[in-house]
């Protein structure tokens, strides 16, 4: 939207895509434009594309998502390729094309900001709030148990995966499969989804899960990168084709990767350190549903109101460590009581979602059946 774009008010019958906004320098909205579909929206100035990957760093010449050239045209979303003048951003990844809005024109960008239910904050930039708006949007809660019926728990341990039909089912019913009613150990357990035998070594294990890959399951393919980050199932410890298969499950859509992408670039494994790519994948991870990556983003902020609502995200998805730091934030004056009630009642409210007699059975049975702390 630059400085020539003209918003009036007798444009009220504007049709707008529920799935797209295009704001071009010939583009013009009003106030009764009031639709919360809307996915993202480019800023064209002065009839140039700035390509921004979300991370902060500015990319010229390709798209950051499809790697196309953007000199003249671009196709998004199967969509045809249609001028750059009127270049349409989806912001359900924030890695395609941004473009940077100038603090000039602020009507204009305080207009757009309404629009979007956004904060009218004269000099920021238009793609910082549709960042934000994005970042601390709660995600959508984990799938249920295929075999219970259960929401599953969004603690690593409370679920099993099996390699043999890539069904993610909670930790209760995966030990119910493999346990009579007294808690011994059965003969030949099978999958409780397939009905397929489990595997008898690790060979088997490891063919099983490349099968699942080669159908591009995306936990298939983070377990391995797992496997190689720790050297298990009889693979060779390597960080390098670890975070290969992270990147792969990434793309197919599982967030958790994104995390353990963040860690590498955290802490070095298998790449120079660099903390900047390590909080854009965070990010990355948050906004997927990933609540380790959202505590992590929480302990990254100085701001204690930006602190807070990363924490609140994840007490609601289970995590206990948020729910210790705002107790800690109560504690020493830095947020109100209603806060921490807040927090204490929205995780609560996880625990009530995902508990079952089956999983408290398992749990007592083995800690590694925990399937919350």
């Amino acid at each position: 939207m630059s400085s020539n774009t003209s918003i009036s008010d007798d444009q009220a019958d504007r049709s707008i895509d529920t799935e797209y906004f295009t704001a071009s320098s010939g583009s013009s909205i009003t106030e009764d434009d009031t639709s919360n579909d809307i996915k993202g929206v480019v800023i064209i100035w002065n009839r140039e594309i700035i390509p921004y990957d979300g991370s902060g760093e500015v990319i010229k010449k390709k798209c950051t998502s499809c790697e196309q050239n953007i000199d003249d045209s671009i196709t998004i979303d199967n969509k045809e390729a249609v001028p750059k003048e009127e270049v349409l951003f989806n912001s359900a990844t924030l890695s395609m094309i941004v473009a940077y809005l100038s603090s000039v024109d602020l009507p204009s960008l305080a207009l757009t900001c309404k629009r979007f239910g956004l904060p009218e904050e004269g000099q920021l930039s238009l793609i910082e709030l549709l960042h934000d708006e994005a970042l601390f949007k709660q995600p959508p809660p984990n799938e249920d148990c295929p075999i219970c019926m259960d929401r599953l728990p969004t603690l690593e341990l409370g679920s099993s995966y099996m390699e043999c039909c890539g069904k993610l089912m909670c930790s209760g019913c995966f030990y119910s499969s493999i346990h009579d009613n007294q808690g011994n150990a059965v003969d030949n357990p099978k999958c409780p989804f397939c009905r397929a035998p489990h595997p008898l070594n690790d060979d088997e294990f490891i063919k099983r899960l490349k099968k699942r890959m080669e159908a591009n399951d995306p936990i298939a393919v983070y377990k391995l990168g797992s496997y190689y980050r720790d050297g298990k199932f009889g693979l060779q410890q390597d960080y390098t084709k670890a975070l290969e298969q992270y990147h792969r499950a990434a793309e197919l859509g599982y967030a958790k990767a994104y995390d353990n992408i963040g860690i590498a670039y955290d802490t070095g494994h298998g790449v120079e350190v660099d903390k900047k790519k390590a909080r854009h994948y965070y990010e990355l991870a948050a906004m997927g549903g990933d609540v380790k990556a959202r505590w992590y983003l929480g302990a990254m902020e100085y701001r204690v109101d930006r602190a807070l609502k990363h924490y609140l995200i994840a007490v609601r998805d289970g995590d206990v460590d948020s729910l210790k730091c705002i107790k800690r934030l109560y504690s020493d004056g830095h947020v109100p009581k209603y806060d921490y009630t807040k927090a204490l009642r929205l995780h609560q409210e996880y625990l009530d979602e995902i508990k079952s007699t089956r999983r408290d059975e398992a749990a007592a049975a083995n800690d590694k059946y925990r399937y919350y702390y």
